[in-house]
């Protein structure tokens, strides 16, 4: 009981240590209260949209009102309201991607650390080879081998960018697993699941945060990219990609740019904003790096 009490204190005061770190940079201070305002604009959508998002609602192409703050498109529907559930699903799309990668590469990481061997070489050649890859060349012929759609999508990115946290967890675990908390718990008989979930995994975490920001920015511009080029999620869902898709015409990008600069803009501000956080969480857990 001691033991685990001093293990949280501990703990406790890692975290308060990281937080204070990460406040001194103010980028990232100001990049979290904007990632946070976006998200919450994305859950409330439905109450905060003016109009449905597929619904005619004006004039074809209709440059920016009163009555429609961002213009109408092609066919009539409002920009905004199509802009906030586009911002929903893309971040939905990151999101997801990210915490199916990051499990994966979680799980598999630790057990091939940890038991080495045969495992370790198993795991460890698969993930070789899914990295030799070129990544977006992979996304792109997956992406055309299943159906395009929302939640394929959410697959095809998760099951895609779990190597690199695969490896980061792996090459942690290597360590740890040489440390003398860890060889006591092997010495008291203590269950595989409990050193690895319970005094393996816990150390890990910070670092993984870290990569997990890499990720979900990547998974952004991955589905803006693969919508843009019709390979994502499909009309009339809106997303920040298929918005993009309608400034194919040259017409569009010089005319019209209430119907891709507010998307557009969107996509930069949050990728610069998830790599401004995990900047200062990558400072924040690791002060000399």
């Amino acid at each position: 009981m001691k033991k685990m009490l001093e293990e949280n204190t501990y703990s406790q005061s890692s975290w308060r240590m990281i937080i204070k770190r990460f406040k001194k940079h103010k980028l990232a201070v100001i990049s979290l209260c904007f990632l946070c305002i976006m998200v919450i604009l994305a859950i409330f959508a439905p109450v905060i949209a003016p109009y449905d998002p597929n619904k005619v609602t004006g004039s074809f192409g209709k440059p920016p009102t009163w009555e429609h703050w961002l213009g109408t498109d092609q066919i009539g529907r409002d920009m905004l309201s199509r802009l906030l559930y586009a911002t929903r699903c893309s971040l939905l799309v990151g999101f997801a991607a990210t915490i199916i990668s990051t499990i994966i590469g979680v799980v598999l990481g630790l057990v091939s650390g940890y038991f080495g061997g045969i495992v370790d070489n198993i795991i460890m050649r698969i993930t070789d080879t899914i990295m030799s890859f070129p990544y977006i060349l992979l996304v792109l012929v997956v992406a055309a081998i299943f159906e395009p759609g929302l939640w394929n999508i959410i697959l095809i990115l998760g099951l895609v960018d779990w190597p690199g946290v695969a490896r980061l967890v792996r090459g942690s675990v290597l360590s740890l697993r040489e440390t003398d908390f860890v060889k006591g718990d092997i010495v008291a008989g203590m269950p595989k699941r409990y050193i690895l979930f319970s005094e393996i995994l816990p150390n890990t975490i910070a670092p993984v945060l870290v990569y997990a920001t890499t990720v979900f920015a990547t998974s952004i511009l991955d589905e803006a990219a693969l919508s843009f080029l019709g390979m994502g999620v499909q009309p009339p869902t809106a997303s920040l990609g298929n918005i993009l898709n309608g400034a194919e015409s040259i017409t569009i990008l010089t005319s019209k740019f209430w119907l891709w600069i507010p998307a557009g803009t969107i996509v930069i501000l949050l990728v610069i904003s998830i790599n401004f956080i995990g900047d200062a969480l990558r400072d924040a857990v690791d002060p000399t790096a």
